[in-house]
């Protein structure tokens, strides 16, 4: 991953964000945050095909809040982003997920959705219980959704039809389905629930005549009628299986017979689990699947392949070599994973010069529990962010940045070179490890600069520190100026640039007469040229005008004062 700064323009949400399609959230408690201080976490996007255009794969409600912003103020800076690699659908659905399910619970069709597309994906069952912290139980009951007609999903989808419910109607074939859902929608029957919808789908050990393949005339043992003759059932269930397992073998060898690649019979009482398998016509090697449910009835499925089967003809197709399966499970790598992880780490205590070369690694590279932003400088207005390019700091830290870029032999950018090498450890890993002992630290002491909070104790704290370059002061410009706003304070400012007799005289004139003082006293024009001066807002400790003070600024520079006494 990359990480940059994108504009709002340029984003819309992706298809793989599982909240694609549904109303726009309510950010009103991301708004004050965002006004104040913009996006702090970055949104998880990847390319769209379209030159300079990304969708948001996490980070929805992030997204919506800074477009509130800007409907307001008419401008939002632009949004830090991770730019995840092209074509990884399987990643943006898990990242999509893991912000959501964080935030709220999902329903429980949107964990289907989710679930499903993931396995098709290639995910198994162990590897998304253990990814979302789940058990494989409650995957499985989220997945055995699938099996539900459309009807079924969007009652439930609606809250109009119950949990206990919506189980029951997974085990029941898709004939039952519909003739529930007949049942459903008309409004002079009752369509059952609950315990009546279980004794409805399974009736005990009664099986009905409809759910025979074989002629009911093959049948020698006695039919027996419900009180209205509405539903008839077999007495002898003994004799009713014997007739349909021999019908079962024939419909099997009768779809053989059609040119189906196989027909397998599933174990009795198991049903068939859609999410498990993917639809494959007869020219793509599809199977059959006949369930025999509980009740006696055959669910025959026509067309389809195990996930696997499905990946394995897509890998012929595309030329690739099968995967190779690795020979110790998941669960025994985590195992290893953490005794290995041990043992390093204690090993890392004794050698702290390659521990410096890994903190510089994962500032350039992040990584699942290190992430690190650069200080955006986000500028209120257009001559602020002018002023701020050309002061002499600015210019002088970006020629070290090009500097570093090429010196790790990375493309010439402006962006940040904190996550320059956004998960891609390895390569970040080989880069450090190249450097010397002096490079190390240059690039260590860079990167802390970038990642240093305008406006903290930690910021004031390294101004208080260090011996400032009167040449990298800025000279007050228009946007200064601007700034400076208040009667006592201005002309206080005028006493401190051009001395109490100045400022007494011009004390009644309007401030913007004032501050031409001031400006004519820094350029020359009429009076003596004070082009050194600087407000004493630059000093450090921090300094103000007038008993007011410098508000939180001011706050920092001398809790920063505090904290540094000892040194």
């Amino acid at each position: 991953m990359e990480l940059r700064h994108i504009d709002l323009d340029r984003l819309c949400v992706s298809k793989a964000n599982m909240r694609h399609g549904a109303k726009a959230p309510d950010v009103t408690d991301l708004i004050p945050s965002v006004r104040a201080r913009g996006v702090l976490t970055p949104l998880l996007v990847r390319e769209n095909g379209k030159k300079d255009r990304y969708e948001i794969v996490a980070g929805r409600r992030r997204y919506f809040a800074s477009r509130a912003v800007k409907k307001e103020s008419g401008t939002v800076p632009p949004l830090p982003c991770a730019v995840m690699e092209p074509g990884d659908d399987a990643a943006a659905l898990e990242a999509s997920f893991i912000e959501n399910a964080a935030r709220l619970d999902p329903d429980p069709m949107t964990q289907f959705e989710t679930f499903s597309k993931l396995v098709r994906e290639g995910r198994s069952v162990e590897d998304i219980a253990a990814l979302f912290g789940l058990e494989e139980r409650c995957v499985r009951k989220r997945l055995a959704l699938g099996g539900l007609l459309p009807g079924v999903r969007n009652l439930f989808r609606e809250e109009k039809l119950d949990v206990r419910s919506v189980q029951l109607l997974t085990m029941a074939s898709q004939r039952k389905q519909r003739e529930w859902l007949k049942l459903h929608r008309d409004p002079e029957a009752a369509a059952p629930t609950g315990n009546a919808l279980k004794r409805w789908l399974l009736g005990g050990e009664d099986i009905e005549t409809s759910a025979a393949l074989f002629p009911l005339d093959a049948y020698k043992g006695r039919i027996v009628s419900d009180l209205f003759g509405e539903r008839c059932y077999f007495a002898d269930p003994e004799a009713f299986w014997t007739l349909q397992t021999e019908a079962i073998a024939e419909k099997r060898q009768a779809y053989l017979d059609e040119g189906w690649s196989d027909a397998v019979v599933l174990e009795r009482g198991h049903p068939f689990c859609s999410w498990e398998y993917e639809p494959a016509d007869k020219a793509e090697g599809g199977k059959v699947y006949i369930a025999i449910l509980a009740n006696g009835e055959a669910d025959c499925r026509e067309g389809w392949l195990t996930q696997q089967e499905a990946r394995k003809r897509r890998r012929k197709e595309n030329g690739a070599s099968p995967a190779r399966q690795a020979e110790i499970s998941q669960t025994m790598q985590a195992y290893l994973a953490l005794h290995r992880h041990a043992v390093a780490r204690y090993a890392l205590l004794s050698a702290p010069d390659l521990a410096l070369r890994l903190i510089a690694a994962h500032l350039l590279c992040g990584s699942a529990l290190w992430r690190v932003d650069p200080e955006p400088q986000r500028c209120r207005s257009e001559a602020m962010a002018d002023s701020l390019a050309a002061a002499p700091a600015q210019a002088a830290f970006a020629a070290e940045r090009a500097a570093l870029r090429a010196m790790l032999d990375l493309p010439e950018s402006d962006e940040a070179l904190t996550g320059a090498l956004y998960h891609r450890f390895g390569e970040g890993v080989l880069r450090v490890l190249a450097l010397s002992g002096e490079e190390v630290s240059r690039v260590l002491t860079f990167l802390m600069a970038e990642t240093l909070e305008a406006g903290s104790l930690a910021s004031e704290a390294a101004g208080l520190l260090q011996e400032i370059d009167p040449a990298t002061v800025p000279a007050p410009d228009e946007a200064f100026f601007d700034l400076l706003r208040g009667r006592a304070l201005v002309n206080a400012v005028l006493r401190d640039l051009a001395g109490a007799e100045t400022a007494q005289a011009n004390a009644a004139e309007p401030i913007r007469v004032q501050k031409a003082i001031m400006k004519n006293s820094l350029n020359g024009k009429r009076r003596k040229q004070a082009k050194d001066w600087r407000p004493r807002y630059f000093a450090f400790p921090f300094e103000s005008y007038t008993p007011d003070g410098g508000g939180q600024l001011e706050a920092a520079s001398k809790a920063a004062l505090e904290a540094v006494k000892p040194f």
